[in-house]
């Protein structure tokens, strides 16, 4: 916890195949079914239910996936969405609280939820990101770009910044690993 850089950042390419023949059979948004399997992904690792904050390591009861929603003033806005089992369920809260961030242009923060952040940066080819420390910001964080398809499949590159006071990097990497399988198994 007193370590000057607590953050880890690992870098994962993900085949999100399935994911992307989804979104355009079942006209579900890709966005929203790539942090749905996060949600899903995480909530079956017991590290992801606790956050640093502070001197202390916080246990929370439910987990939220942040997406950045561009907002009617053209700018980007904050929106936590409660993470649902039920893809249906998640969908609708997704559709529900984006519309209504890019409206109000304000953020929809759930203090009450473990929160895993998003960046998709879906416009733009990079290979990977890493974020900054502040200690303010001490939660998970994801972010990719533009997906790339190779032969007839479809990779998608993610860095996933995590506090190491949370989880170790086995936890990470266990992490990862399980959002491959969610994306794998993924069926809507």
């Amino acid at each position: 916890m007193d370590a000057p850089m607590p953050m880890v950042t690992f870098f994962r390419k993900l085949d999100v195949t399935r994911l992307v023949r989804l979104s355009g059979k079942k006209g579900l948004k890709f966005n929203m079914l790539m942090c749905w399997c996060i949600g899903r992904a995480a909530s079956g690792i017991k590290e992801f239910w606790m956050l640093p904050v502070g001197r202390k390591l916080m246990q929370y009861d439910s987990i939220a996936v942040n997406t950045i929603v561009a907002d009617r003033r053209g700018e980007v806005s904050s929106c936590d969405i409660p993470f649902s089992d039920d893809l249906h369920q998640f969908n609708a809260d997704y559709l529900r609280l984006t519309a209504q961030v890019a409206e109000t242009c304000e953020n929809h923060d759930l203090t009450d939820s473990m929160v895993i952040g998003t960046s998709a940066l879906a416009r733009y080819e990079i290979d990977g990101a890493v974020g900054m420390y502040s200690g303010v910001f001490n939660n998970p964080f994801m972010i990719w770009g533009k997906y790339r398809r190779h032969f007839f499949r479809t990779f998608l590159t993610v860095s996933f910044q995590f506090h190491h006071t949370q989880m170790d990097g086995a936890h990470a990497a266990l992490f990862l690993d399980n959002l491959q399988k969610e994306i794998n198994s993924l069926t809507a």
